[in-house]
């Protein structure tokens, strides 16, 4: 499945990396945020090479590449597309002892996801600065949701490749009332048939919805409350496991009838005619993001800008979205999948159509308006934060 390429760092990211990080003395190490006049010049000295190596997930292009070969095709560039991205911890661990000498990763795009990784790669000056003046697809066509990111204020450094929600599954067999709030996770009646994620950020996002808290803006007072919250729901029983992947084999078998989930585990179980119904509570659901950027020393940053400019446009952005199947950040692409539906038969009219209205590839503004990113950390926050909520999710 699609969110296979991402379930170890879900699990084990945030908690191991953070120590890592502390051990090798990552704190104190921040780079000074460059000075616009050195970007300017930087990329004043720039210019396209004609090649372009792009590192990413598994399953995060078609498999003939149509994509990067019509942009060959455009600009003459060509491409080295390499898979080599498992999880965000294991990347990170690779890439610092080579960026901290100096030297180049080999790769001119690289796609991460929001976290403390990501935000670890910008403050140690891992990351080149984007030069917007050679993006004007993004500025014309991402969503204003996607230019508007709490971990990369202005998109400074980085640029939306695709995104997902952690929000609720449930079981229709065995839940015959529509799920709304996220209490129904801490609801007696459901006593045993909950499903809770093992992950420190997600859970601890889920504590602090269940309280009223954005995790964007939370304290470490806030923390020990959703702790609180949520070492309760576990006393009483309510929650019958704490998961990692596994979580959606359990939802459909009936294991737990209600649990966090992951937006597209949740929509290929449906386009498999599971009886899975996902929803973002009223009181808030997480959004994460896959992220493009250029790490410091790429041999070809021209060309990296633009090939991912390149994805920008909309027509390219819906063969990748139908093929990714999460959340894109062109909005245009649901029009223009609605279009090609009229013309489709068969299964593939069918798949376009359950695509396009499905509030798990294209969130409603009411679903927006309910999502939040993680709780921003530093190394140091990082050392009170996992172990508030891992001493629930392990004990």
């Amino acid at each position: 499945m699609l969110r296979s390429r991402r379930d170890f760092f879900r699990v084990a990211g945030f908690s191991a990396t953070g120590l890592a990080l502390a051990a090798c003395g990552v704190q104190g190490q921040k780079a000074a945020p460059p000075k616009a006049d050195a970007v300017k010049d930087f990329w004043a000295k720039q210019t396209k090479h004609g090649k372009v190596v792009f590192a990413n997930w598994p399953e995060y292009m078609p498999g003939d590449k149509a994509p990067l070969e019509k942009f060959k095709q455009a600009t003459g560039i060509s491409y080295e597309y390499k898979e080599v991205i498992q999880e965000n911890a294991e990347f990170f661990g690779k890439a610092d002892p080579v960026l901290r000498a100096g030297q180049s990763l080999g790769y001119d795009i690289v796609v991460m996801t929001n976290g403390v990784q990501l935000q670890h790669m910008i403050e140690l000056g891992y990351v080149t600065p984007l030069d917007h003046s050679q993006l004007p697809n993004f500025e014309a066509n991402a969503g204003q949701k996607y230019k508007e990111r709490a971990y990369d204020p202005g998109n400074k450094y980085t640029v939306p490749y695709t995104s997902g929600v952690t929000g609720i599954a449930y079981n229709t067999k065995y839940v015959d009332e529509d799920i709304t709030s996220i209490q129904a996770l801490f609801d007696p009646k459901y006593k045993g048939r909950v499903g809770m994620m093992a992950d420190a950020q997600e859970i601890g996002n889920f504590g602090m919805f269940a309280l009223g808290i954005a995790p964007e803006k939370s304290t470490e007072a806030d923390w020990k409350k959703a702790g609180e919250k949520l070492k309760a729901q576990r006393d009483a029983g309510i929650v019958r496991k704490y998961y990692d992947q596994s979580y959606i084999d359990a939802v459909s078998k009936g294991d737990v009838w209600i649990s966090m989930a992951w937006s597209g585990d949740v929509f290929q179980r449906q386009l498999a005619g599971e009886p899975v119904k996902f929803v973002v509570p009223e009181e808030g659901g997480t959004i994460w993001t896959d992220n493009m950027l250029i790490p410091k020393n790429a041999a070809n940053p021209v060309d990296a800008l633009m090939l991912m400019d390149y994805l920008y446009q909309p027509p390219v952005a819906a063969e990748l979205d139908e093929f990714i199947q999460y959340v894109t950040p062109v909005p245009a692409v649901q029009d223009l999948l609605r279009e090609k539906a009229k013309t489709a038969k068969g299964k593939d009219k069918k798949s376009l159509e359950e695509m396009i209205d499905s509030p798990l590839m294209f969130p409603t503004e009411a679903d927006y308006g309910k999502l939040h990113n993680y709780t921003p950390l530093t190394t140091q926050q990082e050392q009170v934060y996992n172990p508030i909520f891992q001493s629930i999710t392990q004990a």
